[in-house]
């Protein structure tokens, strides 16, 4: 089932042409990662999905509905419904571990402070980080703060998730862990989700579905073993490295 459409979509800015008649279909409980070089705008297609971003032209449909149309009271309603994972985490450094997580339920519910105590702990729990609700951010190492991240985005218990370059910055060790926790949680809690990304390791060992973006378009959606098989030379010219 099509959960997520992106049809057509095209988006500038200052009249650089970013997206170019952009096509996706992200298909319910999978995980499609987006692939591409850095500034090729994955992180603009990425904010389209939730609406942080409207489309010049074009469509972005979530079960059908265009969010691009929808007034921004009905957008707030369909945002909840999304986690989403920021490349660097976007903790809140002057709060604690658990205060982060318990943001988003402060603002979304009127839920006691007992009940919400014992959902920053479950989250936590979910990311393999129990027992650091009182600790600062800048106390964590990269890899920890990541986790912390991914247990705020997990806090409202969105029906998808979204990742912007989830392993940037963190080391091999730490990246694989964080490819298996992307994994293990996704997959868990049947989630659907959308990751982007330059990490090839980390599509092909995640991906059940893995999007090629160039100069605007998806040039091809397909299975990672098709993908490392393409024909494309633009895909083969990723996947090997070569500047030419």
């Amino acid at each position: 089932m099509h959960l997520i459409r992106l049809v057509d979509v095209h988006k500038a800015f200052n009249g650089l042409r970013v997206l170019d008649g952009l096509n996706l279909t992200v298909q319910q409980g999978e995980i499609t990662v987006i692939l591409g070089r850095s500034g090729t705008g994955k992180s603009v297609l990425l904010k389209h999905l939730i609406g942080l971003i409207r489309p010049d032209r074009g469509q972005v449909l979530l079960k059908g509905v265009d969010l691009a149309r929808l007034p921004e009271r009905e957008l707030f309603s369909v945002r909840k419904r999304f986690g989403y994972l920021f490349q660097h985490g976007a903790l809140l450094d002057s709060l604690t571990i658990g205060q982060n997580i318990a943001f988003p339920l402060q603002e979304h519910t009127s839920w006691p402070r007992s009940q919400i105590e014992e959902v920053v702990t479950t989250k936590l729990a979910q990311v393999s980080l129990p027992g650091v609700e009182h600790k600062m951010p800048s106390e964590l190492s990269g890899g920890m703060q990541k986790r912390a991240a991914l247990a705020r985005a997990l806090a409202l218990d969105p029906e998808i998730m979204l990742f912007d370059e989830p392993t940037t910055g963190l080391d091999p060790i730490t990246t694989t862990t964080i490819r298996q926790l992307i994994a293990e949680t996704v997959r868990g809690l049947k989630l659907t989700a959308v990751v982007i990304s330059h990490d090839i390791e980390l599509a092909l060992a995640l991906a059940d579905v893995i999007a090629f973006l160039h100069q605007g378009k998806i040039l091809t959606q397909e299975s990672p073993v098709s993908f490392q098989l393409s024909p494309l030379p633009e895909v083969q010219q990723f996947l090997k490295g070569e500047p030419d």
